[in-house]
């Protein structure tokens, strides 16, 4: 089935922005450009984002796949469902836009820091929602301790994600997943079934 006029024009502008702002940065891609290289009208396109930077976050969901529609996690196995969410990866098909994309954006999120706010928001709050929820569940259920703090637990386990993230340039770290590796590390950790007569967790 094709697509409406409406959905189509919408990628269109996604994909020409997403090729301008990896050419010329995200200051020098102008509305006038992006509506140029597109086909769609400038109104157009202002009809569907309110100023550049919405319709820069917008490439920026697409390309890191945040765009997704997220399901709730409950295999009934913690460790399986801290994995799912640490091993989540972007889209393949957007590798090479998100790596030609990246300089331009660290360089504008620097100088613009509202924006720049504003996305690393939008890139840890999914995940940070869905650990929360794994988190407090297991905590009912009891396979975590109740007086572990969720927010504390949370940095823990998203920390060396992020470090993953921030060295990914370095050629050792670009296919390393160490989202297995973490979940097992916080289960063990923290994790009632595994800890029993090895010692006692904070206010137990």
């Amino acid at each position: 089935m094709a697509r409406p006029r409406s959905e189509e024009a919408h990628r269109k502008v996604l994909l020409a922005a997403l090729d301008l702002f990896g050419e010329r940065g995200i200051d020098a891609a102008s509305m006038d450009a992006i509506a140029r290289a597109s086909g769609v009208s400038k109104a157009t396109i202002y009809n569907h984002w309110e100023d550049k930077e919405g319709l820069l976050l917008e490439v920026l969901d697409l390309v890191h796949g945040l765009d997704r529609e997220r399901r709730e996690i409950d295999t009934g196995d913690l460790e399986g469902d801290l994995r799912n969410v640490l091993s989540n990866r972007p889209p393949d098909e957007f590798e090479q836009q998100r790596i030609r994309i990246t300089p331009t954006l660290i360089a504008y999120s620097a100088v613009h820091s509202e924006f720049g706010l504003a996305w690393r928001r939008r890139v840890t709050e999914p995940a940070r929602l869905c650990l929360t929820q794994i988190i407090e569940r297991a905590k009912r259920r009891r396979t975590l301790d109740g007086s572990l703090d969720t927010d504390e637990a949370i940095a823990m386990l998203l920390g060396p994600m992020l470090y993953v993230h921030i060295f990914s340039s370095q050629s050792e770290w670009k296919k390393r997943d160490l989202g297995p590796v973490v979940a097992e590390a916080f289960v063990r950790a923290f994790g009632r079934a595994k800890r029993r007569g090895s010692g006692r967790l904070k206010g137990q």
